[in-house]
């Protein structure tokens, strides 16, 4: 990556702390999830397992009380062992606006690079979820890389039918 990473367990700025997610977090991650109004919202369950099982590839921010207020939850590719997978991004609502996704991207991207190396990131956004296009095009930007867009499953692969196609953004590769 282009810039240094971060020292991931004291970053911080003027409203909070980034960590590494814990086990109970998962309820609050999951009602941010669920606030957000745009992700698809996976099960409760499902944000406890991402706690335990992907922790090391996810983030949290938390207030000044701990509480988790933002999260990026990721993981690495089986197959491309130097591509970090973003699988969410949400912000509560009422720290909307203030560039924390963007503080959590940049803090997740900096520490997988330093733990084991990073080539690119990749994401999915549906076409009508231009605050994510927004955080990942500046994140390419930022970074100085290329960023790739196709569409990786169409809409009609969803049993629902009303599902947006999901556009694969591949950002990267990433200078040392």
């Amino acid at each position: 990556m282009t810039a240094a990473p971060a020292d991931f367990a004291s970053a911080r700025n003027e409203f909070l702390r980034i960590d590494t997610p814990r086990v109970e977090d998962g309820a609050a991650i999951w009602r941010i999830a669920r606030d957000s109004q745009v992700l698809d919202l996976n099960s409760s369950y499902s944000y406890l397992l991402w706690c335990r099982d992907f922790a090391a590839t996810s983030v949290v921010a938390r207030d000044e009380n701990g509480e988790p207020i933002a999260f990026v939850t990721g993981y690495v590719r089986p197959d491309r062992p130097q591509t970090l997978v973003v699988w969410q991004v949400a912000v509560d609502e009422s720290h909307r606006g203030k560039g924390l996704a963007a503080t959590l991207l940049d803090a997740l991207a900096a520490r997988v690079a330093a733990d084991q190396g990073l080539d690119a990131v990749e994401t999915t956004i549906t076409p009508d979820n231009t605050a994510s296009e927004r955080l990942f095009t500046s994140f390419a930007q930022r970074h100085d890389v290329a960023l790739e867009r196709e569409v990786l499953f169409s809409g009609d692969l969803f049993p629902e039918d009303t599902h947006l196609p999901e556009v694969l953004f591949r950002i990267g590769p990433f200078h040392s």
